[in-house]
């Protein structure tokens, strides 16, 4: 062999050491740095899991666990020998339970989830149906002090569009609470509290539906096929299925106005906000409340354009043109009287 060739392969192969084996940024190091974070992600969603199980009363178990972590059940095992390697859960006979320490970082995790879920519906314009799998992903690339300034950029939100209470920074959170929207008494009138996000399936049907937290219903009937309701006017009919992922609370002695949406006013017609329907979110939701659009402001209908839409308002002062889908989810009361009493409850119920 030549000595420039010997040179040329010395040189080579010490080329091809360095980048294997190169501290910082050799194949070795970005092999191992991966590892330790797809280690950590299974630990994170782990733990999630677990804490979610515990939160809403249900046992967990191996199989759940593989399930929502979509691997086998023996990778499942060996990810909660892991987790308890670490100090986050221990084993009360076959059922993983988390220590202290687990489930502080849980909800650090959900923390962020939440957090995250609840800035793409109020400032992006991503889907509703993308919102959990985008969180989910993003969720572990968030530091404390990123997720800490995030609250701070939205307001210190308390709840996620789903109604899932956003955990605190000290980790505080308030219990489970609600029934499901079939065992309601027919006729009895309720306000949604909570929207299961998955499966996404079954998630995608609410959306289509147009169902979100907020919204008040009438329980009309159930049957084994159907449960039927009325909601801001619109009769819903959808499987029990779909039913079993709506929570509500039932509205007790609140009690119901007779309400109408700001489409339904003729030129030269005023009404008063009620409130937007929960279903409107985002950059929307956040434009049609810096015009004040909120709970108790007057709204005249002034002109129509010559097709009919959009429509001319006149708001606090201002002519703004809306859309018939927009104004259509802005909710208005009969009188002005009704309107200033519910603004104040809404207001104190906030408070």
């Amino acid at each position: 062999m030549s000595p420039l060739l010997s040179l040329l392969i010395f040189l080579a192969s010490s080329v091809a050491l360095v980048l294997v084996f190169w501290p910082r940024s050799g194949l070795v190091a970005r092999l191992s740095r991966y590892r330790r974070l797809e280690e950590r992600v299974l630990i994170e969603d782990t733990l999630k899991h677990l804490y979610n199980c515990e939160y809403a009363g249900r046992r967990a178990t191996e199989e759940s666990l593989a399930g929502f972590l979509e691997t086998s059940v023996g990778h499942a095992v060996r990810t909660l020998a892991r987790a308890e390697e670490l100090g986050f859960l221990r084993f009360e006979g076959l059922e993983p339970v988390l220590t202290k320490e687990g489930q502080q970082y849980a909800l650090r995790v959900l923390r962020a989830h939440r957090l995250l879920e609840r800035y793409m519906a109020d400032r992006t314009g991503v889907a509703p149906v993308e919102w959990h799998a985008e969180a989910d992903r993003l969720e572990h690339k968030l530091s404390r002090d990123q997720a800490e300034g995030l609250a701070s950029r939205l307001g210190h939100p308390l709840y996620d569009p789903h109604g899932d209470p956003i955990p605190t920074a000290a980790g505080g959170i308030p219990p489970m609470e609600g029934q499901p929207l079939a065992t309601l008494d027919e006729g009895e009138i309720a306000r949604i509290v909570h929207i299961e996000d998955e499966p996404p399936e079954l998630f995608n049907e609410i959306v289509a539906a147009g169902l979100g937290p907020g919204m008040r219903l009438r329980l009309l009937d159930t049957s084994l096929d159907e449960v039927q309701f009325e909601a801001e006017g619109r009769e819903h009919r959808i499987s029990p299925a779909v039913a079993s992922r709506i929570t509500v609370v039932p509205a007790g002695e609140e009690v119901e106005l007779p309400t109408h949406s700001l489409a339904d006013l003729e030129p030269g017609e005023t009404g008063m906000v009620l409130g937007i329907s929960p279903i409107l979110q985002g950059p929307q939701r956040r434009r049609l409340l810096d015009l004040g659009v909120v709970p108790g402001t007057e709204i005249r209908a002034e002109f129509e354009s010559t097709a009919g839409d959009p429509v001319a308002y006149l708001i606090r002062g201002a002519l703004i043109a809306l859309r018939r889908d927009q104004a259509t989810l802005i909710q208005l009361v009969a009188s002005p009287e009704a309107g200033a009493a519910e603004a104040s409850r809404l207001e104190g119920a906030e408070a």
